[in-house]
């Protein structure tokens, strides 16, 4: 359904674009946005930082799921020495330490999401920004981002990647 609407979307920017361009010349131009966040500095920080993040999260799942292998290793060990009272709270327990295995499996990865989310925002809008001063600086009417695959084919259009580079400082 997605595609469909990207379809239609498409096919309607070129019909407005063949009709745009009878009254004055349009100057195209495109990027992949996808190989530009790749070269800008600011990721490599970001990807650094998201790093750190996903093996502290790791560590303390590791840790989590050794008290559950530990917790459960004892008490399949001990279970018909135990009393109906003791075993029912080794079982509670158990059942509690899952839910925090649970619990901090969806923590986590809402925090890993939103962290990610805050660390490549900036980036994004960042080459965003300089797509557009580029644009307006050198009369382009449109630039298409060739990462997206929308426009699967176009013609007379400048990859304008190395005026984008020039503009953040990019060599």
């Amino acid at each position: 359904m997605n595609k469909i609407i990207n379809l239609l979307l498409a096919l309607a920017f070129v019909f407005t674009l063949s009709s745009a361009s009878a009254q004055q010349p349009s100057k195209l131009g495109h990027v992949d946005m996808n190989a530009l966040i790749e070269i800008m500095p600011e990721t490599a920080k970001a990807k650094t930082t998201l790093e750190a993040n996903a093996k502290e999260i790791e560590s303390e799942m590791t840790n989590l799921n050794e008290q559950y292998r530990k917790a459960m290793a004892e008490f399949n060990e001990k279970m018909n020495t135990y009393s109906d009272v003791i075993r029912q709270a080794k079982e509670q327990e158990i059942r509690d330490l899952i839910q925090r295995v649970q619990t901090f499996q969806e923590m986590s990865q809402t925090n890993f999401d939103k962290t990610r989310n805050d660390l490549f925002q900036p980036i994004v809008d960042k080459a965003n920004n300089a797509i557009k001063e580029v644009g307006k600086e050198n009369g382009y009417t449109y630039i298409f981002n060739t990462s997206t695959q929308v426009i699967p084919y176009f013609t007379n259009s400048d990859d304008v990647l190395p005026l984008i580079k020039k503009k953040l400082g990019i060599l």
